[in-house]
Formats: structure tokens, sequence, C-alpha cells
């Protein structure tokens, strides 16, 4: 009998499935969120930071950005190489089938090359994760991790299940198993993007892995929840979430000036319109908040905060008094 993971469909599921498609359906339809060059770049730059944060890579987001343009950084040999293998991984997605175990094992190669023994092989010795010394989690053990991954390429290839929700069950499954000696979470975060980004191109430099990154603490809570139902549910509904928050910062909103300010939130935006149209509401609406900004403007209060954030470390905007009573005053520079 065909292998099949322990997870099930519920309305929480089902809709954002439908939402999270809507989504992409209208993004899709933008040439601004597929051929952005300078987008695509700083999202990957995002993704490769947040994704070896959470592995404890020390590298600042500008330091990561400095070892993708080639430049000279001061920082642990180690944690270099880390983002260099990664930069690495994510340019290979392209030629990588998600579907294949072997190249799962190149990727797997590339990602940990100079940082593992074993890399591109799968683990020859039983692992577990810990915190501190508590074991909370014992992976798949050795011998049985190739039978027990091939199962899980086996299914899904062959599952009917929507890719978002494959993306998710497999990325459980993945970390359940944990069938490499390091960097299981790394290549369960980047095999996610592979799955989704072979349904829908745009998952190729969605930043989602910085989302993952704020939720951590919750991210790893999720697993754990998982292992002890024997059921991972709960996780996909929590990533499809974490997925849907990703959009929602990083593609358009609903109006004209939501389109331009959304794909290029929180990676310094200089949209020449949205900069104009948030100038123009504060000068009508000194006490205006940030919420009514981000209605007017048409993106989330997350976004029009960044926004505004950018704007007051260029001197363009500046705030007076507290944010209740308080309000917006535009630099001469501004």
């Amino acid at each position: 009998m065909a292998y099949q993971p322990p997870f099930s469909l519920n309305d929480e599921i089902l809709s954002l499935v439908a939402d999270i498609a809507q989504k992409v359906g209208r993004a899709a339809a933008r040439e601004e969120a597929r051929s952005a060059p300078k987008l695509r770049k700083e999202n990957r730059i995002r993704t490769i930071h947040s994704s070896l944060a959470i592995e404890n890579n020390t590298l600042t987001l500008d330091q990561v950005t400095a070892v993708i343009e080639g430049k000279h950084v001061i920082a642990p040999p180690k944690d270099i190489l880390e983002v260099q293998n990664a930069i690495r991984a994510y340019e290979a997605l392209g030629s990588l089938n998600a579907n294949s175990v072997d190249d799962l094992l190149s990727a797997h190669r590339i990602l940990m090359e100079g940082l593992t023994p074993e890399a591109g092989r799968f683990r020859s010795g039983n692992v577990g994760v810990f915190a501190g010394k508590k074991l909370i989690h014992a992976g798949t053990p050795a011998r049985y991790v190739p039978e027990v991954t091939g199962e899980l390429f086996t299914w899904l290839g062959s599952t009917n299940a929507h890719p978002l929700v494959a993306s998710c069950v497999f990325h459980y499954e993945f970390e359940f198993i944990h069938p490499f000696a390091d960097g299981n979470g790394r290549m369960g975060r980047l095999w996610q993007t592979l799955i989704l980004s072979e349904w829908n191109q745009l998952f190729a430099w969605l930043p989602v892995e910085s989302v993952v990154k704020e939720r951590q603490e919750e991210y790893y809570r999720e697993l754990n929840r998982a292992d002890t139902a024997g059921d991972c549910t709960g996780f996909v509904a929590f990533m499809l979430k974490i997925i849907f928050d990703a959009l929602d910062e990083s593609l358009p909103g609903s109006t004209d000036v939501g389109i331009n300010v959304g794909i290029n939130v929180g990676i310094k935006n200089e949209s020449t319109q949205a900069r104009e149209m948030i100038l123009a509401l504060v000068q009508k609406s000194p006490t205006i908040t940030v919420a009514q900004i981000a209605e007017q403007l048409g993106v989330s209060k997350r976004q029009a905060e960044r926004l505004i954030a950018s704007m007051k470390v260029q001197g363009v905007l500046i705030r007076v008094g507290a944010n209740r009573n308080g309000h917006w005053e535009i630099a001469e520079k501004g």
C-alpha cells in the first residue's frame, strides 16, 4: 500500500488555499510581479538571510548582500560559506525536479559543500533534535532513511493534493525524517520553495522564509505539535498562513497604487507614485493613521508601516508626538 502522510483537509486549509490561489492569480496577471530583476534579487537576498539566520548564521542582511555582490566581508568563514552555498542552491532551483530524490541529493551537496562530510548523501548515523539537553525529536533511524524518503517522493509525485498543501505536507515529513546529518531545516524550506515554484514561478523569489524567521518559535512549536499528534494538519494550516502573509507583504494590493507599493515593500521602496501618495495623504491630514494610509494605498498595515519607516529613515517624513495623539510633518527634503 502506498504511503500516505498523516494529514486531513479542513475548512481552514481549504479557505487558505482558495485565498492564496486568488492572490497568486491576480499577481500572475501583472507583468511587474514577474519581470522586476531588482525585486527578485532583493527578495532572494531576504530569503537566504532569513533561512540561514534560523540556523544561527550571524551575518546581517547587509553582509549577505555584500557576499552575494562578491564584496569582502569580515565574518566567520563558516557563515560566509553558508551564504555562498545557499546562493548557488537557490540559483539552481530552475534546473531541479521537485519529484527527484537524486536532485534532492544534488541540492544538498551544493548547499552543504564544505560544511559537512556527508554533503550530498543521506546520513550514516542517527540524529536527534535537542532543546538544550532534552531530546525533542528523534529522526528516522539511518538505515530506513533512503526507503522512507523514497516513499515520500513517490507520494509527492502522485498525490492529488493541491501543490500548496502538498508542499506543506512535504515540509513537515521531510523534517520528521531528518534525512541528512546537517542542513535539514534549510533543505526542507528550499524544497518547499521548489515545489511551489513548479506550481507558480513567483514562488521562486517570494521570501516565505522571512516570515518563518519572524515566527520562528511558533514554527518549531507547530512542528513539535504535529510530532505529538502524529498528524501534520495543524502545521499545514500554519505554513499556509505563512505563505499568505508573505504574499500579502510582497505582492500587489487591490488598487493601482497598491500594485506599485506591494511588490517593493520591505526592500527600500523607491516607487515615486507610492512616495507621492503618502506625502499627499499626510499633507491633507497630518493626523492620519497608518491603518488609514494602508487602506488608501491598498496594502496591508504591515506594508504601510515598512514604507513609512523607510521614509522616516530617509528624513522625508517626521513623526511628532505619540502614535495615538501625534501627527506627521513633511521635512523640507520631502
